[in-house]
């Protein structure tokens, strides 16, 4: 993809977070057309305005929550075209502790990272199936890979949704759609805002919109934003059941 890619449509799931953001003016800035949606109209068309004025591309938003299922189906009948690629931003990272005595806390958790975001990009495969084209792209998390007892709630609905979406790529394998599951690692946003994070492991917001758009140009599978975090993970998945569990990660 280059910056003569004027005509196409990309959807933000997540639209007024710090990385759904940054997304949306990446591809702007190369001459996509942008469609916002999220739980906060205001933010939005705040975010629309200054994104059409600074890349001169056409911007809409839409009232969107990952939490209402059934009102999915006529969200996507609401926008005014199909996407060419719909990325999803959406996630709750919640309170560990809390979640393992606050049900409706532990629900939010699993409901926004795994169940919302697995429905609304299921909807989304069938109508680029029957269109013949199309791109999906989820955000997920590291945490996914191993659960661990500062964050397995959270972790857990990760892995349900990286699990869902290579499910989903194998099964649109044979079709001209693709299923990119995208792993960002530690990213300075409002969600880990005084989090002590790890300079070398942790990337901005704009780190990971460029990463999108790399792994949309060249189709990839699965990436980790930062590829430390590959070679961090595997290790941590290779560290034995009987010696993990005495650890403190």
């Amino acid at each position: 993809m280059d910056k003569g890619t004027n005509g196409k449509t990309i959807l933000v799931l997540g639209g007024t977070s710090d990385i759904g953001r940054a997304t949306a003016r990446h591809f702007a800035a190369r001459g996509w057309r942008i469609q916002l949606a999220g739980r906060d109209p205001e933010a939005l068309q705040r975010d629309a305005d200054d994104i059409a004025s600074r890349s001169r591309v056409a911007v809409t938003v839409h009232a969107f929550d990952v939490l209402d299922s059934t009102a999915m189906a006529p969200f996507i009948d609401g926008l005014p075209l199909l996407p060419d690629i719909v990325v999803c931003v959406v996630g709750l990272h919640g309170n560990q502790a809390r979640a393992q005595s606050d049900l409706d806390h532990a629900t939010a958790i699993l409901r926004s990272n795994f169940e919302g975001p697995a429905l609304i990009l299921g909807l989304f495969a069938e109508h680029f199936a029957r269109r013949g084209s199309g791109m999906i792209v989820g955000v997920t998390s590291v945490a996914g890979d191993r659960g661990r007892a500062s964050n397995y709630v959270y972790g857990s609905a990760k892995a349900g949704f990286s699990a869902y979406l290579s499910g989903l790529r194998n099964r649109l394998a044979k079709q001209d759609i693709h299923v990119i599951t995208v792993k960002p690692g530690f990213v300075r946003t409002r969600m880990t805002d005084g989090m002590k994070l790890p300079g070398p492991l942790t990337a901005a917001p704009e780190e990971v919109a460029s990463a999108i758009w790399r792994a949309a140009d060249r189709k990839s599978d699965q990436i980790y934003v930062r590829r430390i975090w590959a070679v961090i993970m595997l290790g941590i998945r290779a560290i034995p059941e009987a010696i993990f569990k005495r650890l403190s990660i």
